[in-house]
């Protein structure tokens, strides 16, 4: 499985660890994954999904995983939460 966020689309980023001598040798930076199970008002549902702390912030912001998914733009999502998406819109039309 990827390093890499659902919500967000951070992943790991490479460096170098620079001694005090300045030798440089390769490292990696990884994004703070999480597995948490996020509830949809909508569809009545959780999802387990694996996001950064910074991505479960702005699913907050936003006023939880609905709220997100309908403002959020499809391009950027994980194909996982794309699918969800679709659901929860459809499922508001429906409402409507």
């Amino acid at each position: 499985m990827a390093r890499r966020c659902a919500v967000s689309g951070k992943g790991v980023l490479v460096g170098n660890n620079v001694s005090h001598a300045n030798n440089k040798t390769r490292r990696r930076y990884l994004p703070n994954l999480q597995y948490r199970r996020l509830y949809s008002e909508t569809l009545k549902q959780q999802f387990r999904i694996r996001l950064t702390v910074a991505a479960m912030r702005t699913v907050d912001k936003h006023g939880g995983l609905d709220g997100f998914l309908v403002e959020a733009s499809t391009r950027n999502l994980s194909p996982e939460l794309a699918r969800v998406q679709e659901r929860v819109l459809a499922a508001r039309a429906a409402q409507a």
